[in-house]
């Protein structure tokens, strides 16, 4: 979902002078890091903690057709756990072109969640696709059916991925139309199920992941918590499908409550 950084241009130089400037002492150049600030890029070789050093820029000072998921992107990495602020959409800005950038970087987020599941999701260890005793059917298929855990997520982003890029529903990323909420409310349904799936049945891989992220240097990345608080002020899902307990003190009563409304299957 993320553009790919455009290819640095090359500078003829005089070759009686160095190709670079002077080494910086993590091995880059004066002159590349210069380069990379002004065109705010991160140049080969570049170490994690070097990553994105460069200064939140006003969402009207960006010149470019995917303006507010750079300025989204710029926001996660500056605070990741000031959700309410990251949910709030910017001053001028369409709501629904808001929620619309938020839902793509959902998404491709997830999809790091599903790598780091993929050794262990096997079809062997969870040939069905559950969240505690719900049990969904995979509804990217002409009739729904059964998939097995791994199948069933990887479809699911796919499917989202597809939809979210489909200029019949999305013909601009300045306005969306307000007839694809119903198309943002299905995307929010069952990508929690993704969410759900690693907190009941790879709990210690759902763990992991919340606390390390490659768009955040901090050490939790409150993913989870910004799509919950994201859906629930948009009613992109319902209460009573929100099955992951809000704290580790509601686990008890929301495992009851949750065993007397989800013994039954559900499909799309």
């Amino acid at each position: 979902m993320l553009m790919e950084t455009k290819e640095q241009d090359v500078f003829k130089q005089d070759p009686s002078k160095p190709l670079h400037g002077s080494l910086t002492e993590d091995g880059a150049t004066q002159q590349d890091a210069s380069l990379a600030h002004s065109r705010l890029r991160n140049l080969p070789g570049t170490k994690d903690e070097k990553l994105y050093q460069w200064p939140q820029r006003p969402l009207e000072s960006i010149e470019s057709a995917f303006a507010l998921r750079e300025y989204l992107q710029a926001l996660i990495r500056q605070d990741p756990h000031n959700v309410d602020l990251l949910i709030t959409t910017p001053s001028g800005q369409d709501e629904n072109a808001w929620l619309y950038e938020h839902l793509c970087q959902i998404c491709l987020e997830l999809n790091y969640l599903i790598v780091h599941l993929e050794p262990e999701c096997t079809p062997e260890v969870c040939p069905e696709m559950r969240a505690e005793e719900w049990k969904y059917y995979c509804a990217t298929h002409p009739t729904p059916r059964e998939c097995c855990a791994i199948d069933y997520l990887t479809h699911t982003l796919d499917w989202a991925s597809a939809m979210l890029n489909n200029v019949k529903f999305f013909p601009s990323r300045i306005c969306v139309p307000e007839g694809a909420i119903k198309n943002f409310q299905s995307i929010a349904r069952r990508s929690y199920r993704i969410f759900a799936h690693a907190y009941f049945h790879h709990r210690d891989i759902f763990d992991a992941f919340e606390a390390s992220s490659r768009y955040t240097q901090s050490a939790e990345t409150s993913l989870y918590e910004r799509f919950v608080k994201l859906s629930r002020a948009r009613q992109l899902i319902t209460d009573k499908l929100i099955i992951i307990p809000s704290s580790v003190s509601d686990e008890d009563s929301a495992n009851v409550d949750s065993r007397q409304i989800m013994a039954r299957s559900r499909e799309e």
